[in-house]
């Protein structure tokens, strides 16, 4: 049974280590996935400040002027990764969900409104409001928890499978994380 999420994010969100530079160019995981996700890119400033830019929200199917409009998604929020066997990880694992580039699905810069109204919900309460980008979301959110070993459950899977009726065959390719 998933936890209490009101007071998951008081307890429970600090135990996943986020927006880290691994790779220690100056840049947050943040600052990768917006550079990376840009439609029209940035400026890069001093200490990785980025201004200008633009990108698109596929949740919400609309383009943001400038970063301050945008959030990273992890697409499978912390506190259900959590409840789907995050719980058990190293804090080093954690960590590295919380800043996984090696997929691009994992995390996505999204409009702020978007990613607020999603908050820490799964596919049971909550979809994208842009109705032709649900395949999508539905197939990438399998993938994100193949790719780290997290457990969909049942009312996780009829959700699914309801979005993925709708949908052309696709195959789902998934790189494991662990």
């Amino acid at each position: 049974m998933k936890a209490s999420r009101s007071c998951w994010a008081a307890s429970e969100r600090t135990k996943f280590k986020h927006w880290v530079d691994a790779d220690k160019d100056g840049c947050t995981t943040r600052a990768e996935v917006l550079k990376a996700e840009a439609v029209t890119a940035p400026e890069q400033g001093p200490k990785c400040a980025l201004t200008g830019g633009q990108w698109y929200s596929p949740y919400d199917d609309k383009y943001i002027q400038g970063p301050s409009g945008l959030d990273i998604d992890h697409l499978v929020p912390l506190a259900e990764a959590w409840d789907s066997g995050a719980s058990a990880w190293t804090a080093k694992e954690r960590e590295a969900y919380a800043n996984d580039l090696g997929d691009d699905r994992a995390l996505i810069a999204v409009s702020a409104a978007s990613n607020r109204s999603k908050a820490d919900q799964d596919p049971t309460t909550w979809l994208p409001p842009a109705k032709d980008y649900r395949c999508q979301y539905a197939t990438d959110w399998v993938a994100d928890k193949t790719r780290w070993g997290l457990s969909i459950d049942t009312a996780e899977q009829t959700a699914i499978s309801d979005v993925l009726r709708h949908c052309p065959d696709a195959p789902i390719t998934v790189t494991l994380a662990r």
